[in-house]
């Protein structure tokens, strides 16, 4: 990722923001063979005491750890934020060209491969990630028929944690433009049309300290 100052993004808490609010991930590895990618949900592991590091937790389905060859190499994955196309005709000023606004977290590791028994809680902590937030909660082990299913499907796929060793982050919000632009992106953003894009202008303004509307 091209390297820019006015942009990057840091900070292990705010990488971990990102991770938290933007689970689907595209992992990417250099394999004897050749580069593979699959997409595959992570989490944080937030049993990890230390603040400043960064611990992923996840699996893939078989035979994708063979493609991959996990815990040989180092694999990069990468979380997207909002995103999207920022027109010049809502600067209102003279010059302007078109960009477009991202944020984005690189993660790099060499993954430790889970047992059975761990790769099982690993998809447990999963499944009750994004089930927490609904009414009526699915859990893989909330019933005896739902418990023993679990334990069959376990074996076809393959738990794995992250511990990054390094990161790169990028958070291009339209940092460099004056605040009245900032408002006119945002209200464009707002809007009903092709562009529209409420969380991304959520997210310019938070990065720019901007009052919502």
């Amino acid at each position: 990722m091209r390297e820019n100052p006015d942009y990057a993004l840091t900070r292990v808490e705010d990488a971990k923001a990102l991770i938290r609010a933007a689970p689907w991930a595209t992992m990417m590895s250099a394999t004897s063979t050749g580069p593979v990618a699959s997409h595959y949900p992570f989490i944080l592991d937030e049993t990890e005491s230390d603040d400043e590091a960064i611990t992923l937790v996840s699996h893939v389905g078989r035979p994708d750890e063979r493609l991959h060859e996990l815990g040989s190499r180092e694999l990069l994955v990468v979380f997207y934020g909002p995103s999207g196309y920022i027109s010049p005709s809502w600067y209102e000023v003279d010059p302007a060209v078109p960009t477009w606004d991202f944020a984005t977290v690189h993660a790099y590791g060499v993954p430790e491969i889970l047992s059975d028994e761990e790769n099982l809680a690993v998809l447990e902590r999963l499944v009750d990630h994004f089930e927490d937030p609904l009414p009526n909660p699915f859990r893989m082990r909330g019933t005896i028929a739902t418990s023993a299913y679990a334990e069959r499907i376990v074996a076809g796929t393959v738990g794995f944690r992250l511990r990054v060793t390094r990161f790169v982050g990028k958070e291009k919000m339209s940092q460099d433009k004056p605040v009245e632009v900032l408002e006119r992106v945002v209200a464009a953003l707002d809007r009903p049309g092709p562009y529209e894009n409420p969380e991304l202008a959520a997210r310019i303004r938070l990065v720019n300290g901007l009052r919502s509307s």
